[in-house]
């Protein structure tokens, strides 16, 4: 399988930039790949990049967004940090990956068992760590108390994985609020935005 070109890139619309993520994920949880040449893919993005989306995800080891979703070098833009949250930076980038480069769709994926989000569950405090975490403080408050309040720490599974995927939905809303940029390719059709969670003990990806 050949990298994506300028032509095959920009024949795709955001649908069919979610459909070939849905089919690498599909292909990864079956222990398959795609027949790619990754020697071959360098020679090929030498001159140029034409990645048919942007995935913001977490800085976890597990959720290498090649690897889960079976693509390429030069297919998908990256954007890592602890969390998957939102800030100006990655806003930037995304305008950049979207407007400048061509990509069709943004992904924000959060995922199970998330450290970060344990650890603003539990209020961590550790030098630069405890301004980061604190970013993830309005996912946790959205969401409802459990029966018990001291069930709205790490220890509690359930609470832990309902936080990351309020805060990946909330990281879905901002982009289209922060960025006037990223809005008006979201309301032309140009770009579609979407949220997933990754599923570390199953290798699945749920979009919304």
């Amino acid at each position: 399988m050949h990298t994506q070109t300028p032509e095959t890139r920009d024949k795709l619309t955001p649908t069919d930039a979610l459909q070939l993520l849905k089919a690498g994920n599909g292909r990864f949880r079956a222990g398959e790949r795609a027949d790619r040449n990754l020697l071959q893919h360098v020679t090929e993005t030498a001159g140029g990049q034409w990645p048919f989306a942007v995935v913001l995800s977490c800085v976890d080891s597990r959720t290498s967004t090649e690897l889960i979703f079976d693509q390429g070098i030069g297919d998908v833009f990256n954007a890592r940090i602890a969390g998957n949250f939102l800030n100006d930076d990655i806003l930037g980038s995304m305008e950049f990956a979207c407007h400048v480069a061509g990509a069709k769709l943004i992904v924000v994926l959060g995922h199970s068992d998330c450290g970060a989000i344990k650890g603003a569950c539990d209020n961590v405090e550790l030098g630069h760590l405890t301004g980061m975490l604190k970013k993830i403080q309005p996912a946790i408050e959205a969401v409802p108390t459990p029966s018990e309040p001291s069930e709205r720490t790490s220890s509690n599974e359930g609470f832990v994985d309902a936080v990351a995927r309020e805060n990946a939905r909330r990281s879905v809303a901002g982009i289209a609020k922060r960025s006037d940029v990223l809005r008006t390719m979201l309301e032309s059709g140009s770009i579609d935005i979407v949220g997933g969670m990754y599923d570390i003990k199953t290798g699945k990806v749920e979009f919304f």
